[in-house]
Parts: C-alpha cells; sequence; structure tokens
C-alpha cells in the first residue's frame, strides 16, 4: 500500500492501559475529528492543527507499538494489544489502514478500533472499510450523551462492538474499567478510559 506524503496527526500515546480494552494494551490517539459528539471525552482531539501535535509515520509507529510489547513480554503481564482511538481515526484511515497491517503483519497483537463512524457508514466507503480490515473489534457509532452508559468502552448504548475476528467478543469487555489515573514520572496526571 501506497502511502500519502502527508503525516499521520499523533494526540497521545500511551504505552501500557488496562481501561482501553481487553489486557494490558498499547493506545494511540489520532488528532482531528470533524465529528465533534456533543459531549465527547476528548474534545482536545477535534482540531487537526494543535501545535505540539506529534508527527509520525505509521510503520515508525507500528515498530514503536512492536519493540514495547517485546519489552512487556518479559513482563508479568505481556502488552495483549492496541487501542486506536481519538479524534477519529478513520478520518486518516489510509494511516490507520497501514498501521493495523504493520501490527498484523509483525506480530500477534491484538487490534482494536473506536470509532465515531457507524457500521453502516464504514461498509458503505471503501477507505473506512479497509482501515478496519485487520481490526479484531471496531466499536463502532458516535458518541449519544443521553444514551451514555460509559461500559465495556461504550460511552453510550447506541455504540456497535463489530467483531471482525474471533479474538475478542462483547463480553470481554465487560471487565475494562471505566477509568485509569496514571501519574507519569514528571507528575503529569493522564486520566484515560470512559469516565
Amino acid at each position: 500500500m501506497a502511502l500519502s506524503e502527508d503525516p499521520w496527526r499523533i494526540h497521545a500515546v500511551l504505552p501500557r492501559s488496562r481501561a482501553n480494552g481487553p489486557g494490558l494494551r498499547y493506545v494511540v490517539w489520532v488528532q482531528g475529528c470533524t465529528l465533534a459528539c456533543p459531549g465527547c471525552f476528548n474534545p482536545e482531539t477535534h482540531s487537526p492543527l494543535i501545535p505540539g501535535v506529534t508527527a509520525a509515520t505509521p510503520a515508525a509507529l507500528a515498530d514503536a507499538v512492536i519493540a514495547e510489547a517485546a519489552i512487556a513480554a518479559g513482563e508479568r503481564e505481556p502488552v495483549e494489544g492496541v487501542t486506536l482511538t481519538g479524534g477519529e481515526p478513520l478520518e486518516q484511515a489510509e494511516m490507520a489502514s497501514a498501521f493495523c497491517q504493520g501490527i498484523k503483519d509483525r506480530s500477534e497483537l491484538g487490534i482494536i478500533i473506536l470509532t465515531g463512524f457507524t457500521r453502516h457508514e464504514i461498509e458503505r466507503d471503501q477507505e473506512k472499510a479497509r482501515a478496519v480490515e485487520h481490526a479484531d473489534m471496531v466499536i463502532a457509532g458516535r458518541y449519544n450523551p443521553r444514551l451514555r452508559i460509559a461500559r465495556g468502552l461504550r460511552g453510550s448504548s447506541n455504540k456497535e462492538y463489530w467483531a471482525r475476528t474471533r479474538r475478542y467478543r462483547p463480553g470481554d469487555f465487560a471487565g475494562v474499567p471505566e477509568v485509569e489515573l496514571l501519574v507519569g514520572p514528571d507528575g503529569t496526571l493522564t486520566v484515560t478510559g470512559t469516565p
């Protein structure tokens, strides 16, 4: 797959998280979302033009994830998979597709994609469909604050679990913590999950 020359806009990465899917996960938040769902937990990821956003290539980021998973493999609990979220990963569909393919081609890590697009919208759009081709689970649909549940990585009950492989089932998400607070070495606080 030939990639465009555009950089992949990355808001943040978190090498180890328990609140972004089953098991210990590497999390990638992309920058940019035109859906801007009312009540979104990550409004700071909406603008594609935020200063200081990291530009990365999908291959370099896939390498970083695989390297981190290899480091963690010797630990008591290895990294089980990667979660791609945002912002809106499918608005940078070509980059998301290349990243997920790089992960699948070179590792056994599971892939979860959180998107505001519905399954129907994804299936109707070739680029978006290619972006989820290597995902094991897609959690699809716009956040609706009137249907808020904040459980199982679904912010609202209209969001659909779309199992693309047999690796994950909806029941696997029942034990995912709703929120996670992490304190970095420099004292920065990261709040993640679906609080």
